[in-house]
């Protein structure tokens, strides 16, 4: 009689406790499946990356002594289908306890409840010891309350983990949170460092992958793959930001410009989203780092990193199971416009979106601000059905797993959720993204016009998004300046918006 525990490819989480002993009696199962690479149409770098991630764990797991099997995705005893294997494997080992790890994503969670209350073996799930609360520790904090603040919620963190703390009360700094300090445009006066990469040659899963069927998007160069995707890996990675990249982070973590893909960034995502990395060790290691560098390297710049990890990332999570599935449909807004077909090509005129979308095609990345306050900006303004823009989202980045694509896109970029997450709308004219990058430079429109047939687009968007919706957001303190201005506006000056912004949304191939 046998153990049966399953891994799936988001759970390679290394320290996890049931690997601290080895048993004959128990083995581990791992599958690429196409039930996983079909249920959206996900970046070929993606699929790689969480491909070569499993094996290498896989790897790790026999190196150690633990039985495993791996399903490669054209294993001829591979059903594709999660529940089947797994139902397959029961029969065929005489397995009489099966057991797994929560899974983070509802669409997972739901199909193995449901083949847990059918078998009549013995099912135990256990917790994927990965993140630094529970599912349901932000719906406690929050009970009873009907805003859900993250900021009162990454407070409480600092508190509860004393993480850049003085005492139970006061923080380092003297302030929460330096948002202010890390706004910055960067104007190429700081050398930034270039990406920590592997160069690892992937054309075997790519011609897997390709000989499969299985439909992608984005590119790769299958000789010279970038990303990390074992444990050592990716804590060179992390020690690499400590060194190279920390001291300029928070100065420049909202920058974007059209000629450097990372910045100041970690490329740490991937490694976290898929567990190799634990969220503590990464906070310690940086802020350990920063302890013994403060001469050079100023609070803010950890500061605003710990606050992406601690606040924003476990708090998403939260948000996730608190509101799925209902999270998963809603569309306050009522937007049903289709997504430009320039967010799968990156042929567009528009320089910002131009340059981030080829970015993610080329990398399956984006940071924070190009996802906000470029694609997802674009996307609100033109009104476009956020259930594309989620489909869109989970698809073209590396880290993209539901609990953090869905939330980030639905609450946080889209307003789908009606406030939930964001207090208002992530919306703005070309005037913020000429302020944040150096895309309008080299863009075919001017971000000075604000009509015209060479005037930045989002400059009419912006106004006609604000006109077209002005009935959401009346008794939104934050929205109330906007909307007076748009009250203000000459008529004769909003129509001009009105019918270019039309114009826009009908025909985004012309744009």
């Amino acid at each position: 009689m046998s153990t049966l525990r399953l891994i799936l490819g988001d759970q390679l989480n290394h320290k996890h406790s049931w690997y601290q002993e080895q048993s004959d009696d128990v083995i581990y199962f791992m599958a690429e499946m196409r039930q996983e690479t079909d249920y959206a149409t996900h970046h070929i770098q993606k699929v790689v990356a969480f491909f070569k991630a499993m094996r290498e764990f896989s790897d790790w797991l026999t190196s150690r002594g633990h039985r495993v099997i791996y399903y490669t995705l054209d294993a001829p005893e591979n059903t594709q289908s999660l529940i089947q294997n797994i139902e397959q494997l029961i029969k065929e080992n005489d397995i009489s306890l099966f057991e797994y790890q929560l899974p983070d994503e509802y669409r997972l969670d739901e199909m193995i409840s449901r083949f847990r209350e059918s078998v009549t073996i013995k099912v135990k799930s256990y917790d994927t010891e990965h993140f630094m609360t529970s599912r349901t520790d932000l719906s406690s904090f929050f009970e009873g309350k009907k805003l859900f603040t993250m900021e009162y919620f990454y407070r409480m963190m600092r508190k509860k983990y004393d993480i850049m703390m003085i005492n139970d009360k006061d923080p380092e700094g003297g302030k929460w949170n330096f948002d202010h300090s890390n706004r910055n445009k960067w104007k190429g006066d700081t050398l930034i460092p270039i990406e920590k990469t592997f160069d690892t040659n992937v054309s075997s899963i790519v011609k897997l992958i390709e000989s499969a069927g299985v439909k992608t998007i984005g590119r790769i160069d299958e000789k010279n793959f970038a990303w990390p995707t074992t444990r050592t890996e990716s804590l060179e990675v992390l020690n690499y930001f400590c060194e190279h990249l920390l001291v300029h982070f928070g100065d420049y973590q909202d920058a974007m410009d059209p000629d450097q893909a990372y910045l100041y960034h970690s490329r740490l995502s991937f490694a976290m989203n898929s567990k190799i990395l634990d969220p503590q060790e990464v906070i310690e290691t940086v802020i350990n780092f920063w302890r013994a560098h403060q001469e050079e390297i100023n609070i803010s710049q950890v500061e605003g990193f710990v606050r992406q990890i601690l606040g924003w990332r476990e708090y998403m999570r939260g948000m996730y199971w608190k509101e799925m599935p209902a999270f998963a449909t809603t569309n306050h807004l009522e937007n049903h416009n289709a997504l430009p077909d320039f967010y799968w090509t990156g042929k567009t005129k528009m320089n910002c979106l131009k340059c981030s979308i080829n970015n993610s095609l080329d990398n399956a990345y984006a940071h924070h601000i190009q996802r906000l306050m470029i694609t997802g900006n674009y996307a609100l303004l033109t009104m476009c059905d956020p259930a594309q823009v989620d489909e869109w989202y989970l698809g073209i980045y590396i880290d993209a797993i539901e609990w953090v694509e869905i939330t980030n896109t639905r609450g946080m970029s889209q307003w789908a959720d009606g406030g939930k997450i964001a207090t208002k709308p992530y919306v703005s004219s070309g005037s913020y993204i000429n302020k944040m990058s150096n895309y309008c430079k080299g863009c075919y429109y001017k971000v000075s016009k604000k009509t015209g047939e060479d005037a930045c687009p989002f400059n009419s968007l912006y106004w006609n998004f604000l006109n077209e919706k002005q009935e959401y957001f009346k008794g939104n303190n934050r929205m109330s300046m906007m909307l007076s201005l748009l009250n203000k506006m000459d008529k004769k000056t909003l129509q001009a918006h009105q019918e270019r912004a039309e114009d826009i949304i009908k025909n985004p191939a012309n744009y």
